[in-house]
C-alpha cells in the first residue's frame, strides 16, 4: 500500500464533530449501572447503525453498551485476526456538553481566546507545545466544556479507516474486528469487554495523546479507599474526648511522601495521589491513586499504606483507619515483551508508511490494553493526536486527526500480514 494520503480530512472532521454532538460523560460514582450513564447507549446504538451502513458485519451491540463489529478479509488477505479498539465515554473531570468546537485556521502561535466571558485563554506561555502546531489548523473548545477528543478522535480515526477499506476492496487485508466501550474513564470498561468473542489475535486502542505518540508502557494501578473513623463529642466537651476523623484525614495527606505526588513528577517516577475526601467527623472517606511503573515499588507503595494506616490504628485505636484496596491495571509492558514485541514493530511501521515518526514513551496513566494485555489480548495504544485532555483547554490539531485515521489505515493492511 502506498504512502498517499487515502482519507479526508472533511470527512473525519465530519465525523468528530458528530461524535463529540452526544453528551457522554461517564459517572465515576455510578458503579451499580454499565453504561454508568445514559449517554452512552445513545452514541452506541447510533454506532451500531453507521457500523453496517459503512459495510461492516457481525456488529452486535449488548446492553452494557459494548459494540463489536467486523470487516471481513478480502480475498487476497492473509494473517492473523487484529483489532482496534476505542471508548464511548469522555471524562467527568470537567463539563461534557453541550460541546460547541470551534476551528482556529493557520494559528499563528499566538494566545487562542476560547470565551471571551472570563476571558478563557489557551495560551503556549502555559501550554508549549502549541506552538508545535503553528501553521496548522485547530480545533479547540469554546472555554466551557472540554473537547472529547478523548476518544473520540479514536473512534473517528478507526471508522474512517474502516470505511475506506470496505469501499475498496481491491486493497488486500485479513480480518479485522472493531470493538467499542463504555466507561473507559472510570477503569471499569475492560471489566465486561469479552475477549474471547472479540477473537482478535493482538489489538490496538487508538486512545494516545499527541501525534506519533505510541505506548506500551503503563503504570500499575490501584485505587484504594480510606476511611477514618472519628469520635464526635459536642465542641463544648470535646477536649481529650473528640476523634475528628477530617483531622485524621489531614494528617494522612501529610505523612504522604512529599515529592512523590503528580505534581512534582513525571516520566517514571510513581506518586500518591488523594483526589477525593468527603465526611465529618465521625467518619470521613478519602479516596486515592496509587500508580507506579515498576511492579515492585508498586507493591511497596502499597505496603507503606498499610504500615501508615497500621500506625494509625495503634496511635489512635483500633479501627481507626480502613482500607479498602482496589487493583485498577498492571503495566502491560510485561505482556508485550514476553512474545509480542512485533505488535510494537507493526505500529512503528504503520505510522512511518503514514508519515508519522514513531514516539515511543511510557504511559503515565493506563488504557483498556492494560487490562485486555492481562487477558491475553495483546494490545499497545496508539495516538489521536488530541492534547490537554479531560479539561476546557482540550485542543485537537487537524493534520494530527487525519495522521491518526492514515495510520490505522495502514495498520489494518499490515497487521495481518505481520501476525503469520
Amino acid at each position: 500500500m502506498e504512502s498517499s494520503q487515502k482519507l479526508s480530512l472533511d470527512t473525519l472532521v465530519a465525523r468528530f464533530k458528530d461524535y463529540i454532538s452526544y453528551d457522554t460523560q461517564s459517572d465515576e460514582d455510578n458503579d451499580k449501572e454499565c453504561p454508568s450513564t445514559p449517554g452512552q447507549m445513545v452514541l452506541a446504538k447510533h454506532l451500531a447503525e453507521e457500523f453496517k451502513a459503512i459495510g461492516l458485519t457481525e456488529v452486535e451491540l449488548d446492553a452494557h453498551g459494548y459494540i463489536m463489529a467486523t470487516l471481513p478479509a478480502t480475498d487476497g488477505g492473509t494473517g492473523k485476526t487484529v483489532g482496534f479498539i476505542a471508548h464511548l465515554d469522555t471524562s467527568p473531570d470537567a463539563a461534557g456538553g453541550p460541546i460547541h468546537p470551534q476551528i482556529v485556521k493557520n494559528y499563528d502561535g499566538g494566545d487562542i481566546v476560547l470565551n471571551e466571558n472570563g476571558p478563557v485563554v489557551l495560551s503556549p506561555k502555559e501550554f508549549p507545545e502549541l506552538l508545535d502546531y503553528k501553521g496548522q489548523d485547530i480545533m479547540t473548545t469554546d472555554g466551557t466544556t472540554l473537547l472529547g477528543a478523548d476518544d473520540k478522535a479514536g473512534l473517528t480515526a478507526i471508522v474512517s479507516a474502516a470505511e475506506y477499506l470496505a469501499g475498496h476492496p481491491e486493497i488486500p487485508h485479513g480480518k479485522i474486528r472493531i470493538g467499542v466501550t463504555p466507561d473507559e474513564e472510570t477503569g471499569r470498561s475492560a471489566a465486561l469487554f469479552d475477549v474471547e468473542k472479540f477473537g482478535a489475535a493482538f489489538a490496538y486502542t487508538v486512545d494516545g495523546g499527541a501525534i506519533g505518540g505510541l505506548e506500551y508502557e503503563t503504570f500499575n494501578a490501584a485505587n484504594p479507599v480510606i476511611t477514618f473513623h472519628g469520635r464526635s463529642v459536642h465542641t463544648g466537651d470535646a477536649k481529650g474526648k473528640m476523634l475528628n476523623a477530617l483531622t485524621l484525614a489531614a494528617e494522612w495527606q501529610q505523612l504522604l511522601p512529599a515529592g512523590e505526588k503528580p505534581e512534582y513528577t513525571e516520566g517514571y517516577e510513581g506518586f500518591f495521589h488523594v483526589y477525593k475526601l468527603a465526611g465529618g467527623v465521625e467518619t470521613c472517606t478519602m479516596h486515592m491513586l496509587v500508580r507506579d511503573h515498576d511492579r515492585t515499588k508498586f507493591e511497596a507503595r502499597k505496603a507503606f499504606l498499610d504500615k501508615l494506616a497500621a500506625f494509625f490504628n495503634e496511635r489512635y485505636g483500633a479501627g481507626t483507619v480502613e482500607i479498602t484496596p482496589h487493583d485498577v491495571y498492571y503495566n502491560m509492558r510485561e505482556k508485550i515483551e514476553d512474545g509480542n514485541l512485533y505488535v510494537v514493530e507493526l505500529a512503528k511501521q504503520a505510522m512511518r508508511e503514514a508519515g508519522v515518526e514513531p514516539v515511543i514513551s511510557p504511559v503515565r496513566g493506563g488504557t483498556d490494553g492494560s487490562q485486555l494485555s492481562f487477558r491475553g489480548l495483546p494490545c499497545p495504544n496508539i495516538f489521536t493526536g488530541g492534547l490537554n485532555y479531560h479539561g476546557r483547554y482540550e485542543y485537537l490539531p487537524l493534520p494530527s486527526l487525519l495522521a491518526a485515521g492514515e495510520t490505522v489505515l495502514h495498520l489494518m493492511v499490515e497487521a495481518g500480514k505481520g501476525a503469520k
